[in-house]
């Protein structure tokens, strides 16, 4: 028999366990909702794939985007990061993504059965930038004892109709739904906007340049265009259109007191707000759906926006894994991030019932365990799947700067009243200087 000495006993066992050491990808997510169902398709990823092992850090919003920019200065972000369509224009600019197209096409990796748009606003000149994962549209929340009240059915709010110059029936249902400290509503004449104790509408307070949540849907119903598509090179802030709608929700919240000033909802938000029963309604995305279900602590459910002169329009938008030019294990990532494009990992998520996939056919996986915890979602869904009732995401270089810009005139014209056509007008020269040559 062959006898080992102690040292070398050792060393081939530390040579054999670092021949089986598994890589570790680390992977960045912002929403603490979505944690349980990216862990549970990292368990069924790893089980594949033993010698990967997924690490995730999940990071609040607001500390999220300076971590990973810290990370990419510092040598330190993660292989493989969730990340969002108003800043990877950024990050392509900065060449801090990998373009996964010559991987796709090696592999042959199927890239037609997302819904429709979503992959192509993570490609620019003919490379690629991630799958998408999953999607969202913007509906209505309200609160049913707040309606009840008023008199108001909940089935009347699927048939509202809005326009710039009196609100349509929708913007008589917010006069209803908003109450005064002395009990008038926003109906009688005797009606104070200056002492509002319910609010019939509720809008985040930091509205920005696309204006997801606040204001496209509006805009966009109402005939307005962001640009000529994807990567175009201007915007049309000062479209009149545009104009009509900001306008209207300025004098709606300002001068009726129908919509809750920005400057009262700009700390805490549409969502806490309305958790609060400070409002009947309020303006949502889908990915919230579960964070009412937990924290709204009283009868409340979904409905779809109100129909503009253009029809019923939402925000069609999705999040997409990239995988950082940094990565020390690119082969790995890849792999995780294939993955997650996928059905398979697709309808993981779809089971939590916490977003909707981005998949063909996975949206009913999730709208089923929405149904089951009490969410009334079919809004979202029909939304996405109205062949007229989205319109794509504002993708296009500079989005910080023209973010910047907008927020500074959203500001003077939601904030402080300013008109909105020549506040719009000066912006948008602004936004266009930065894309001339």
């Amino acid at each position: 028999m062959l006898h080992l000495s102690k040292p070398l006993f050792a060393a081939l066992l530390l040579v054999s366990a670092s021949a089986h050491a598994a890589t570790t990808i680390n992977y960045w997510l912002w929403d603490p909702a979505q944690l349980p169902m990216y862990q549970a398709a990292a368990a069924a990823f790893q089980k594949a794939n033993p010698d990967i092992n997924i690490k995730i850090t999940q990071t609040s919003w607001g500390d999220y985007w300076t971590a990973l920019s810290t990370g990419f200065v510092s040598g330190t972000a993660p292989d493989v990061f969730t990340d969002h369509l108003s800043r990877y224009p950024e990050f392509v600019q900065n060449d801090l993504l990998v373009d996964v197209g010559p991987m796709i096409k090696k592999e042959n990796v199927p890239t037609d059965n997302y819904l429709g748009g979503l992959y192509q606003l993570w490609g620019k000149g003919g490379k690629q930038y991630g799958f998408p994962k999953d999607w969202d549209t913007i509906g209505i929340v309200y609160n049913k004892a707040m309606l009840d009240k008023a008199g108001v059915d909940p089935k009347e709010l699927n048939d509202l109709t809005w326009n710039p110059k009196d609100g349509g029936t929708f913007g008589q249902l917010i006069a209803k739904l908003s109450i005064d400290e002395a009990g008038n509503n926003g109906s009688s004449p005797n009606f104070n906007p200056k002492k509002v104790k319910q609010y019939g509408l509720l809008i985040d307070g930091m509205p920005d340049g696309f204006g997801q949540t606040e204001w496209s849907h509006f805009a966009v119903s109402n005939g307005f265009k962001f640009h000529d598509g994807p990567w175009a090179k201007g915007f049309h802030y000062d479209d009149p259109r545009l104009a009509e709608a900001l306008q209207w929700i300025a004098d709606t919240s300002l001068k009726k007191g129908f919509i809750i000033p920005a400057k009262d909802a700009r700390q805490l938000g549409a969502n806490s707000l309305f958790a609060a029963q400070k409002g009947a309604l309020a303006l949502t995305g889908s990915w919230n759906i579960n964070w009412y279900l937990d924290n709204a602590k009283f009868d409340k459910n979904f409905a779809p926006l109100p129909k503009g002169p253009q029809g019923r329009k939402s925000m069609f938008n999705g999040l997409a894994d990239s995988i950082w030019t940094g990565s020390k294990h690119k082969a790995e990532a890849w792999k995780w991030v294939k993955f997650l494009g996928s059905e398979d990992a697709q309808k993981i998520v779809a089971s939590y019932g916490v977003v909707f996939p981005a998949i063909k056919g996975t949206a009913e996986v999730a709208e089923q365990a929405m149904n089951k915890k009490g969410a009334e979602v079919s809004p979202f869904v029909q939304e996405a799947t109205d062949p007229n009732g989205t319109f794509l995401f504002p993708i296009a270089d500079h989005a910080a700067d023209v973010l910047r810009i907008m927020r500074v005139a959203l500001d003077a014209i939601l904030l402080n009243g300013a008109d909105a056509a020549s506040t719009l007008k000066k912006a948008n020269a602004e936004v266009n200087a930065l894309f001339e040559d």
